[in-house]
């Protein structure tokens, strides 16, 4: 299994990496991409190397799309790739897991307008104004998509991501064996 991270320079540390070790824990393959091949620095100085950037992703071979927030989705949700590598993965009725300010490129892609969804508080009107259904909640499951709120919220959102990620990986071994 495969999971795609789309982030930027300012990413909340936490956001970033809990779900990333815990993916990688799954035995799941993980990409981070960003807008460059560069060294990006979270909120709290934390650093991360991108595996490769937006332009060079083929999103048909993940099986979930992950944004963590902070201020880098203010970024991600600019770049033209990054916007269409969401809109596939919507598409594709792939599953789209994001926190905090994570749902504002999910905005950005068209993609929010008549879901349920969560996010930092900052950002609710953006959603609302988009079209999207805002719940405060640790965690709102709405099909394919996940959203979660604020750094607290990661032992919820984390359950219901690694409950999802666990369906797919068994959906995928029936496969192989029929």
């Amino acid at each position: 299994m495969k999971a795609l991270v789309l982030t930027a320079d300012g990413f909340e540390d936490l956001e970033l990496f809990c779900p990333v070790y815990q993916f990688r824990q799954q035995g799941w393959e993980v990409t981070v991409a960003a807008p460059e091949h560069k060294t990006l620095t979270g909120k709290h100085g934390y650093t991360i190397e991108p595996d490769v950037p937006f332009s060079g992703i083929d999103p048909s071979g993940y099986d979930l799309l992950f944004i963590p927030g902070g201020k880098a989705p203010e970024e991600v949700r600019l770049d033209k790739d990054a916007i269409s590598i969401v809109r596939h993965f919507f598409q594709e009725d792939k599953y789209v897991a994001a926190i905090c300010h994570g749902a504002q490129v999910i905005s950005s892609a068209g993609e929010i307008a008549g879901r349920r969804a969560t996010c930092w508080k900052g950002i609710k009107d953006d959603i609302i104004s988009a079209g999207g259904n805002y719940l405060d909640a640790e965690v709102v499951v709405d099909g394919n998509l996940i959203t979660s709120r604020m750094p607290d919220d990661l032992p919820a959102f984390m359950r219901e991501v690694a409950g999802i990620m666990q369906e797919l990986s068994k959906v995928r071994g029936e496969r192989k064996a029929a």
